[in-house]
């Protein structure tokens, strides 16, 4: 006669409960049962890009080095060639208001 062998269950990681609640809140939230906050943001329709370099203190190179930005869009953008697409449109508006936080973001 021969005996089965039962196997252990397995321990529970804290990854997999963490991802197992996690699990529990998404179909609450579809039953209804729970809600999320919810955030709004609203990308600028134009920003005034020399206006942002002036008052940052800096050269248009300075400028463009410091943001990661080519020198001749930078330069196209002030003059009114060009305009900056939405997603950097968002990123001028997050430089213009706290330049200090994305160049430390950058220079992680």
């Amino acid at each position: 006669m021969t005996m089965a062998r039962t196997k252990k269950p397995a321990r529970r990681t804290q990854l997999g409960i963490v991802l197992e609640e996690s699990a529990k809140e998404i179909l609450a939230h579809i039953r209804g049962e729970k809600s999320f906050p919810t955030r709004r943001f609203v990308i600028p329709g134009n920003v005034d890009v020399k206006s942002i370099r002036v008052e940052s203190g800096m050269s248009q190179a300075e400028f463009a080095r410091t943001f990661c930005i080519n020198p001749r869009t930078l330069q196209e953008w002030e003059q009114g060639r060009r305009t900056p697409d939405p997603t950097t449109r968002a990123y001028l508006s997050v430089i213009a208001k706290n330049p200090k936080a994305v160049m430390d973001a950058l220079a992680s």
